[in-house]
């Protein structure tokens, strides 16, 4: 599959068009940000072949820090019923004061430069994200001066899967803006699972259903969540998701 994939941007797509209409909002939509066959291809990818993990923050034992804990299948095995339980709903107490997050991913950057999965197709996918054709791409649209890479994970939202309200802010303000490239099809309001945008009085301005082939670029200093999927979702919600960012390059994938 690998040796298959033809990694390239639409060429249809106009990033002078998109450009525009991000400076009026800060957010736009691509739809067919690749091309069909491509988007069928990193679909089955993100569906078929990952190691999945279970993502969700724990505090310091100080309490002053946060610890995000990637939990394998295998860890999952090893744990057991009841010890994965009570991690679970500590992450549910803390969420009802509306800090937290419940996913599976796959951190692709960390798997590139950390060597995960020699050979697996999802590192031609990383390399895409970091290379000219898409960091530029990222630049046009945003109008930032510099972007020098992408971050990028893989995720999926299942039945109780979230991400509260929050916002992104880098360490030196080095995040541009936030990216994701939804793999999603026939995905219905009431499953929730969607993106957010959250005002100052807590009001949701706008929300967006997750969708195929579509690349949403935003300003990750608005307030932003990520509503909980139903226990009644017919499937996962599928997405890569990431920053374009100015700050040095790092390893291979930078």
């Amino acid at each position: 599959m690998s040796e298959s994939l033809n990694l390239r941007l639409n060429p249809a797509l106009d990033a002078a068009h998109w450009a525009s209409l991000y400076a009026q909002e800060k957010l736009v939509q691509i739809p067919d940000v690749f091309e069909p066959e491509l988007a069928d291809q990193i679909s089955a990818i993100l569906r078929d072949t990952l190691n999945w993990r279970i993502v969700f923050p724990e505090p310091t034992p100080g309490g002053d820090g946060e610890i995000v804990v990637q939990l394998t299948q295998q860890d999952v095995q090893r744990m057991g019923r009841d010890a994965i339980s009570a991690q679970i709903g500590a992450v549910m107490q803390r969420a009802q004061k509306n800090y937290g997050y419940l996913y599976d991913a796959y951190p692709m950057i960390q798997a590139y430069t950390s060597h995960w999965d020699p050979g697996h197709p999802v590192h031609r996918i990383t390399e895409f994200l970091n290379s000219p054709e898409f960091l530029q791409f990222g630049r046009t649209v945003t109008g930032a001066p510099v972007v020098t890479k992408a971050d990028a994970q893989a995720t999926r939202y299942a039945r109780g899967h979230f991400l509260t309200r929050h916002v992104d802010e880098g360490h030196d303000q080095e995040r541009v803006a936030a990216y994701t490239l939804g793999f999603t099809r026939n995905w219905q309001t009431d499953w929730g699972g969607l993106l957010m945008l959250v005002e100052d009085g807590l009001d949701v301005s706008r929300a967006f259903l997750p969708r195929f082939n579509m690349l949403s670029i935003f300003d990750g200093r608005r307030m932003h969540a990520v509503s909980p999927v139903s226990p009644f979702a017919g499937e996962g919600r599928y997405q890569i998701t990431g920053w374009f960012r100015n700050d040095a390059p790092a390893g291979a994938a930078g």
